[in-house]
């Protein structure tokens, strides 16, 4: 159990993204500004923080490397953050979140190029399977996609790379970094992008200040932050190249499943194809033999 302590973190953060991405842009649509999803999911970051500070016995890492490479983190995952609530806000969890799950793709090529890492049989046949399930399963393709115009797209786009390199990022600072400085840093860094979506914030608007607004997007968010804390240490047991596919993908992917039955929408055959090929591949890759997997 101990050498697959990586997937047990993986497979959280799997599941609590999956419901984070499904269900947050719910409050947008009941009246709490996108801007401030951001500083509400900023804030939540710094309980599972002050969890892992505790763990760690509040000590931080505070050498050249750890500062950069966890400053490096923590601004590419927050502006990855703060650019997906804007896309959510103009276009449907369904059609976006299939697109960044292919941020794999970026940590997975950086890691085989620069981490030299490889994987067994079953990992490169499950990480295959991911690749191959999320062409089939995007949906953003014909008068849907353009019903919301392309603004979202493009932002989709950006976060999806800005995540790619984060989860590369990530793995390289574990050599010799502590997850809980990583945490850390991730955390500091989204609280100083606060400002600006504050500014960007029209205060004169009627804002929901209520329980399925500002409530509502708390509840939701604390699950992002709690799989961003697992997904830390994800990378710290377990390989880039198949942690990645395992939880970068197949969240997004869940979300866009949970999304797609909360709208009561039918998948396509293909897309129930894309689907299976991904449940599929999610159990190669937790098979994988242990000393090939981390």
């Amino acid at each position: 159990m101990g050498k697959k302590i990586w997937l047990i973190y993986a497979l959280t953060t799997t599941i609590t993204w999956g419901f984070w991405g499904a269900l947050s842009s719910n409050p947008m649509v009941n009246g709490f500004p996108s801007t401030l999803v951001y500083c509400i999911w900023a804030l939540t970051m710094i309980i599972p923080g002050l969890v892992v500070l505790k763990i760690h016995n509040w000590k931080v890492q505070f050498d050249k490397k750890s500062m950069i490479y966890g400053s490096l983190i923590g601004f590419l995952g927050a502006g990855g953050q703060l650019l997906l609530f804007q896309a959510l806000k103009m276009g449907p969890a369904y059609l976006i979140f299939p697109i960044i799950s292919i941020s794999p793709v970026l940590t997975i090529t950086l890691s085989f190029l620069f981490l030299k890492e490889r994987t067994g049989v079953l990992g490169i046949i499950g990480i295959i399977l991911a690749m191959v399930a999320l062409p089939l399963f995007e949906v953003s393709k014909g008068s849907e996609a353009s019903e919301f115009g392309l603004l979202w797209f493009i932002l989709a786009i950006v976060v999806l790379a800005a995540w790619g390199l984060q989860a590369y990022f990530m793995k390289l600072a574990n050599k010799h970094t502590d997850g809980g400085s990583i945490f850390f840093y991730m955390t500091i860094t989204a609280l100083i992008l606060i400002p600006i979506p504050l500014l960007m914030t029209d205060f004169s608007a009627d804002i929901n200040w209520g329980m399925n607004g500002l409530w509502a997007t708390a509840g939701v968010q604390i699950l992002n932050s709690i799989g961003a804390l697992c997904l830390v240490f994800a990378y710290r047991y377990g390989k880039a190249i198949v942690v990645s596919p395992l939880a970068n993908a197949g969240a997004p992917l869940m979300t866009a499943v949970i999304s797609l039955l909360l709208m009561g929408v039918m998948p396509s055959t293909t897309k129930i194809i894309g689907i299976s090929l991904a449940v599929i591949a999610a159990l190669l890759i937790a098979l994988q033999p242990e000393d090939n997997a981390a």
